[in-house]
């Protein structure tokens, strides 16, 4: 994917969680920092329902714009989620268990503060 197509898929995956009432968004440039993606996309739900509700609208949301092929990661699990749209990882967290990774801290460690956004 081209740089100017990931920023609008960023930007859309992150109006539809806002839309869809994910708490504390956070978004983490990871350009030219890994190979694994180029933004992590990071929110919260309020329960174990909407975590489920969050990741299924973001995958059915993805399909219709031809991203068919994402993966879930953690479909048994009520406390998490993490949706592989290829160029963008999104983790989407019960409050308790972002505290717990706090995969913010381990990332800024990596990379400046003016890469990550909300």
């Amino acid at each position: 994917m081209k740089i100017k197509e990931i920023n609008h898929l960023k930007k859309e995956i992150e109006n539809i969680l806002i839309d869809n009432k994910a708490k504390e968004i956070k978004s983490i440039n990871l350009k030219d920092k890994t190979s694994i993606a180029d933004f992590m996309i990071i929110a919260s739900g309020t329960s174990s329902r909407h975590i489920q509700a969050l990741s299924e609208i973001l995958i059915n949301n993805l399909k219709k714009k031809g991203i068919d092929n994402c993966r879930l990661e953690g479909k048994d699990s009520n406390e998490w989620k993490l949706i592989d749209a290829k160029d963008i990882i999104v983790h989407i967290f019960h409050p308790e268990k972002r505290k717990f990774y706090d995969l913010e801290r381990m990332w800024s460690e990596l990379i400046p503060k003016e890469r990550l956004t909300i």
